[in-house]
């Protein structure tokens, strides 16, 4: 076979560096979006943030003296407004803050980045570092109280051992056996020192710490309300002992059977019950809390409904005008050639971030007017096809844009991808949103009367009365993605 030399031409899709860090920035949250950018300001020395929140911090110097921007302009002004020492080593006269008639003020006293440096002075509370209260934990809080109550050394160190084996919602998950038998022998603890132990770290507060199950915890807690009726106390008591089950299904009809009770006094009884905490210990953990900053803000106008990007969330970029002076004259250090150009990019993929987030922003306002005006009941459906063909996106794109991006409006607090739901038939031929009927559905069982709560099937004749034709088992999947508890769970006295 003889050889030969070809030459074809032929087209492929390549996705660049500049391609990859554009669509790595689409796809992260806020958070995430701020993390990496630290991590690239750490890198990459010539690129510089001009929102950064550590600017207006106080810090400490080396010589321990406190640094800040605030302060050290009053130092400089001070240093400024004071004589210069005469020559002839007399101390100088005082100077006066005010400045001589016809003379304009220095700007270069006190100088300020921002307006936001100027609304506060360095003498207010806001502009001090806030240092973090200490957590009180569960265990710090009991051993505090036991140390007032318990004076026997072995007796502290029995219910310190109790004390170690609660978990977070302060039950005690071993059993007394299993905590005994723990024990070293040489020690000589009887079963019955751990029982008087456990009794008096059930005596603390809160109320029904120490219980091993759900049963007793509402039983301590019962016991120590104060101003309860002896026969509602003795109900309750009875109800959280003995027939717990039926009540956590409400399943009253038993419940008066066994304890031979009318309504009122069942009702009295689950009120009493009602104000018992299950989790006594749970009000010791984290107080953390998470909370989700929005991209985009709707607000109406007269024009209509504009969206806005939240500038709070935009990072304020720039490459460092030094290093770029430096590069413009010196252009033979190729690392930093390449990481001038990593800044750009950055800056540039970072602009197009925000302006595609606006853009499926404001698609998404101009489809769902019905929802901003009426709320989740007029919401329409909608899927990513039809965002990207007006945009003239991929539906990937679509769907990096929508994850993880919100929406503050007046209805509250949105994802992007709580505006795009599935389609159901009407009977009129139309379609209904997802949404909506999930909005109908909380709308009806809150107005249900909760002596007769509305069952599924109920429900769904509703909605088929309204023109919407949706099957039990759906109404029954909408109900649980809801969280509303079955017809049974909601059925009051």
């Amino acid at each position: 076979m003889k050889q030969s030399l070809q030459l074809r031409t032929s087209q492929h899709l390549a996705l660049t560096p500049q391609l990859q860090q554009s669509i790595r920035l689409l796809q992260l949250s806020t958070l995430e979006l701020h993390q990496e950018l630290e991590q690239m300001l750490t890198d990459n020395p010539l690129l510089e943030r001009l929102d950064d929140p550590l600017d207006h911090s106080v810090r400490l110097l080396a010589d321990g003296a406190i640094g800040a921007d605030g302060i050290r302009q009053q130092g400089a002004s001070e240093d400024a407004n004071a004589a210069p020492p005469s020559s002839d080593g007399e101390a100088p006269a005082e100077v006066s803050n005010e400045a001589p008639e016809g003379a304009a003020s220095s700007e270069s006293d006190w100088t300020f980045d921002d307006v936001a440096r100027t609304s506060k002075a360095p003498e207010d509370d806001d502009a001090r570092p806030q240092l973090e209260a200490h957590e009180l934990t569960l265990r710090d809080h009991l051993l505090e109280q036991m140390r007032v109550t318990v004076r026997n050394p072995r007796d502290r160190a029995l219910v310190e051992l109790m004390i170690d084996a609660l978990n977070d919602n302060g039950y005690l998950e071993d059993t007394l056996e299993a905590i005994h038998e723990r024990l070293p022998a040489e020690l000589a603890i009887d079963a019955d020192e751990l029982t008087i132990a456990l009794k008096l770290l059930q005596s603390f507060d809160p109320a029904g710490v120490g219980a091993r199950n759900a049963a007793e915890c509402l039983a301590l807690q019962i016991r120590r309300f104060p101003g309860i009726a002896m026969v509602t106390r003795r109900m309750a008591l009875d109800i959280v002992e003995h027939y717990l089950t039926l009540f956590a299904q409400r399943d009253f009809s038993k419940l008066k059977k066994a304890l031979d009770c009318d309504d009122e006094d069942l009702r009295e009884a689950q009120c009493v019950i009602r104000q018992c905490n299950p989790h006594p210990g749970a009000i010791f953990g984290s107080g953390t809390s998470d909370y989700v900053v929005p991209d985009v803000i709707v607000k109406h106008t007269r024009a209509g409904w504009q969206v806005m990007l939240n500038h709070d969330v935009m990072p304020r970029l720039r490459v460092n005008a030094l290093y770029a002076n430096i590069l413009k004259q010196n252009k033979g250090d190729g690392s930093l050639t390449s990481q001038l150009q990593e800044a750009k990019w950055l800056i540039k993929n970072m602009r197009q971030r925000f302006d595609t987030i606006l853009r499926v922003a404001q698609a998404i306002v101009e489809r769902q007017r019905n929802f901003f005006s009426h709320g989740a009941v007029a919401m329409r459906p909608l899927v990513l096809r039809e965002i990207a063909d007006t945009l003239g996106l991929h539906e990937s794109t679509i769907s990096r844009v929508t994850t993880q991006k919100y929406m503050l409006t007046p209805h509250g607090m949105f994802e992007l991808k709580y505006f795009f739901g599935s389609h159901v038939a009407t009977e009129a031929g139309g379609e209904a949103s997802s949404t909506a009927i999930r909005a109908l559905i909380k709308q009806l069982i809150g107005a249900e009367d909760p002596k007769i709560p509305f069952s599924d099937s109920k429900i769904a004749d509703m909605l088929g009365e309204q023109g919407m034709v949706v099957a039990r088992r759906t109404v029954a999947k909408y109900r649980e993605a809801l969280k509303i508890p079955s017809v049974n769970l909601r059925k009051a006295l």
